[in-house]
């Protein structure tokens, strides 16, 4: 069993920057994510999309955000479980809680911070009736590790960011990459388009648009993707594998039966610290709610910092506790002042 300081159920923007939070006062970190990468939204849904309320930025790209949120606390040498969700929390005889995830992984800490964004992300499934039989035989909703489609034959659907993203970053490495997209035009970011429409006039990548992928076909894993196109009519592809990237949808998940108070689906907390009913879980960012609530990065990133102090005065009742700034004390791995 693995042990640390803080268990961060979710490793959005807000549970990344709580790591910096926490290693300033010498606590650790372990972050549990049911997606496979760091940055949550940010990463998945829209990562080529500008965001200009961070300070210190005029603008900045969501994913060179979560990318200077990493540097940001790699001194602190957080642990990550990605690709797993936060399923069930128990407690042990010091009153310690233990987090068990969907594959298995325990995680003891004596503090949890809930910073879950809307709650467990899972994949929007397309509308194809036998697409569960292929699941983890060829269809991947989620790509946590891009080498496992190195020489591998793609099929990716979809025309948003992360659809497109990906089909750059694979068809470098695949042995071939159809994108599949039902409108005529896509909706990521004009870059992107311009990337993947390059790749397919050059024969990287197959671009087939104002089509669907209708139907699986394999004997035990996928080898054929089937294409319903508005013109050429039936498609069939040969295919290792297909990715059907139609974003995310938020559910609250294992969280509902944890014995949180809730209101809608959003976890009420003290704005003071963001501790919950049960002592030693706190809920930071957009899952929380409480009077004058606004859901904004630079909110839970206020969120994250006063957590911490209260966290660490729950881990440590008897020390006292003062109050420091970076430009005295430094921070560790960062410039001379660091110790």
């Amino acid at each position: 069993m693995k042990e640390t300081d803080i268990i961060i159920i979710g490793a959005g923007p807000t549970g990344l920057f709580t790591v910096f939070e926490a290693g300033l006062l010498k606590l650790k970190c372990h972050l549990i994510d049911v997606l496979g990468q760091p940055g949550g939204q940010l990463t998945e849904i829209y990562p080529k999309k500008p965001i200009y309320d961070i300070p210190g930025y005029p603008s900045i790209m969501a994913g060179e955000l979560v990318d200077k949120l990493m540097e940001q606390i790699a001194p602190f040498q957080p642990e990550f479980t990605l690709g797993e969700r936060a399923e069930v929390i128990e407690r042990d005889a010091n009153d310690h809680f233990i987090v068990t995830t969907s594959r298995g992984t325990k995680i003891k800490a004596p503090v949890i911070a809930i910073a879950g964004g809307l709650g467990c992300f899972e994949p929007r499934k397309p509308p194809i009736p036998n697409i569960v039989e292929f699941e983890d035989h060829g269809v991947d909703y989620i790509v946590k590790d891009p080498q496992k489609y190195a020489g591998k034959k793609l099929v990716i659907a979809g025309g948003g960011d992360s659809a497109l993203d990906w089909t750059i970053i694979l068809g470098e490495i695949a042995d071939s990459v159809t994108l599949v997209h039902r409108r005529s035009s896509f909706r990521g970011a004009l870059d992107s388009v311009e990337k993947v429409m390059e790749m397919g006039s050059n024969g990287q990548v197959n671009v087939i648009t104002e089509a669907q992928v209708t139907g699986l076909q394999g004997n035990g894993s996928l080898s054929h993707v089937m294409i319903s196109h508005k013109n050429e009519g039936e498609i069939s592809t040969e295919a290792d594998f297909f990715i059907p990237l139609f974003g995310l949808a938020p559910k609250l998940g294992p969280i509902a039966d944890w014995g949180l108070n809730l209101d809608k689906n959003q976890i009420i907390v003290d704005p003071m610290d963001c501790s919950t009913n049960v002592p030693g879980i706190y809920a930071i960012g957009d899952i929380n709610t409480y009077e004058g609530k606004l859901k904004l990065i630079l909110c839970g990133f206020h969120e994250a910092t006063m957590m911490c102090q209260s966290a660490f005065r729950h881990i440590y009742p008897d020390q006292k506790l003062s109050f420091k700034y970076t430009t005295v004390t430094g921070v560790a791995g960062f410039g001379e002042d660091a110790g």
